[in-house]
C-alpha cells in the first residue's frame, strides 16, 4: 500500500487537474469532481438501476393491494434518496479506494461505497418520507376544508 506524500501526488492520482481553483480556502475540486462524476458512467446507472427495481416493486405492490398509498409515498422518497446515496457513495468509495490502492482498491471502494451509500440513502430517504408524509397527513386531518384521497 502506497499512500499519496502530498497533495499535488493525490491529485494526480484522482485524475485531478492542477488548476483548481480555492474559494476562501477550500479546496472545491474534490467536491465539484465528486458530483460531475456522479451524473455521468457507472455511478449513475447504479444509482438508476437501484432505484428504478426499488420503484417498480412498490408499485406492484400498490397495485396489488398490499401496500398503502401511504406506505407508497415514503417507499417512493426512500427510492430516490437511495439510488442518490448508491451513486454519492460508488464515487466517494472510489476515490478512497484509489488513495489507498490504485486499481483494486478503486473496484474495492466503489462497490463497499455504493452499498454504504445505499443503505444509507434508504435510511434517510424513510425518515425524510415519514415525517414529510405523516405531517401532511396530520394537517389534512385537522382541516375539514381538505379534500383526502382515498387510501
Amino acid at each position: 500500500m502506497c499512500l499519496p506524500k502530498t497533495v499535488a501526488e493525490l491529485n494526480s492520482r484522482l485524475g485531478y487537474r492542477a488548476d483548481y481553483k480555492k474559494r476562501e480556502g477550500v479546496n472545491k475540486l474534490g467536491v465539484e469532481q465528486i458530483w460531475e462524476n456522479m451524473f455521468k458512467g457507472g455511478s449513475l446507472w447504479a444509482g438508476l438501476i437501484s432505484g428504478a427495481i426499488a420503484q417498480i416493486q412498490d408499485t406492484v405492490s400498490l397495485t396489488s393491494g398490499k401496500m398503502e398509498t401511504g406506505d407508497f409515498a415514503v417507499n417512493s422518497t426512500k427510492n430516490v434518496t437511495m439510488a442518490l446515496g448508491t451513486m454519492a457513495g460508488v464515487e466517494c468509495g472510489a476515490m478512497l479506494g484509489t488513495v489507498v490502492m490504485p486499481g483494486i482498491g478503486t473496484m474495492i471502494g466503489s462497490i463497499l461505497g455504493g452499498v454504504v451509500g445505499d443503505r444509507l440513502g434508504a435510511t434517510v430517504g424513510v425518515q425524510a418520507g415519514k415525517l414529510l408524509f405523516n405531517a401532511a397527513g396530520r394537517q389534512a386531518e385537522q382541516s375539514p376544508s381538505m379534500v383526502q384521497l382515498p387510501q
